[in-house]
C-alpha cells in the first residue's frame, strides 16, 4: 500500500513527508503505525480533520497545526541551525500556505519569522519590515491575486526569494495561474518559483538554502 522512504534522512539530511490528500484514514493509520515502529521523524502534509485524527490515533504526541493542515512527529522540533528563513504573506487569505512553509522550515531545523499581510496594495507595510527581511538567509514570499509581491521583495534584498503563488483571487486569477505566471516573469533577479499552494516545497527549499548560512 505504501513503501516509506525511511532512508531519506540519512541520504538527504531531511526526513520523509507523507502527502495526505487522497489517502484514506485507514491508509494513514497504517502509515503512521509504520512511522512509530521505526521511530522515524516524519511530516504529514495537507491533512483534513479526519485524516489528522487517523494519524494522531497512532501518533498521539504528534504536533498539529490546523491552519496549515500539517502534522509532524515527534512534536519537538530539532535545534535551530543555519540562517533565518523569513516568510512573507501578501494577505491573510494566504496564511495557510505561508504557515505550511514556515512550519516545514522550522521542522527541518531553521529559525523562522512570519510576516503577515504585507501585500502590494499598501507598500508601506513591506517597507516597514525591511530590517527583518534583510536579516534573512532566504525569503519565502506567498501571494495570490496578481502575485506581484515577490518581485517587489527581490528588488529590496540581497537574499534569494522563493515565490509561492496561491489559489487566492477572483475569477481571472484562474485559481493561482495568474500569480504563477507573474512570478515566472519576475523582472527582479534571484526569484525561484514553486507550484501553486506548495508551501511544503517552498519551506523545504528555504531550509536547504539557509542550512549553511
Amino acid at each position: 500500500m505504501a513503501e516509506l522512504d525511511f532512508d531519506r534522512a540519512e541520504r538527504r539530511g531531511y526526513p520523509e513527508a507523507v502527502y495526505c490528500e487522497s489517502k484514506t484514514p485507514a491508509q494513514l493509520r497504517l502509515i503512521a503505525a509504520a512511522v512509530r515502529e521505526r521511530s522515524a521523524r516524519t511530516l504529514f502534509t495537507r491533512a483534513s480533520p479526519d485524516q489528522a485524527d487517523a494519524v494522531l490515533a497512532e501518533l498521539p504526541d504528534a504536533g498539529k497545526d490546523e491552519e496549515s493542515r500539517l502534522l509532524w512527529w515527534p512534536s519537538e522540533a530539532p535545534p535551530e541551525t543555519g540562517g533565518i528563513v523569513v516568510i512573507a504573506a501578501a494577505g491573510t487569505s494566504d496564511l495557510p500556505v505561508a504557515r505550511e512553509a514556515q512550519l516545514v522550515a522550522r521542522f527541518l531545523g531553521r529559525r523562522t519569522e512570519l510576516v503577515p499581510d504585507v501585500g502590494v496594495a499598501g507598500l508601506h507595510r513591506i517597507l516597514n519590515r525591511l530590517e527583518l527581511l534583510r536579516s534573512a538567509a532566504v525569503i519565502v514570499v506567498v501571494a495570490g491575486m496578481d502575485g506581484a509581491l515577490p518581485s517587489v521583495v527581490a528588488g529590496l534584498v540581497a537574499a534569494p526569494v522563493i515565490a509561492v503563488p496561491t489559489s487566492v483571487g477572483y475569477g481571472a486569477a484562474f485559481e493561482g495561474i495568474a500569480a504563477l505566471l507573474t512570478m515566472l516573469n519576475s523582472c527582479a533577479p534571484g526569484v525561484a518559483v514553486v507550484n501553486i499552494d506548495n508551501g511544503y516545497g517552498a519551506g523545504h527549499l528555504a531550509a536547504q538554502i539557509a542550512a549553511t548560512a
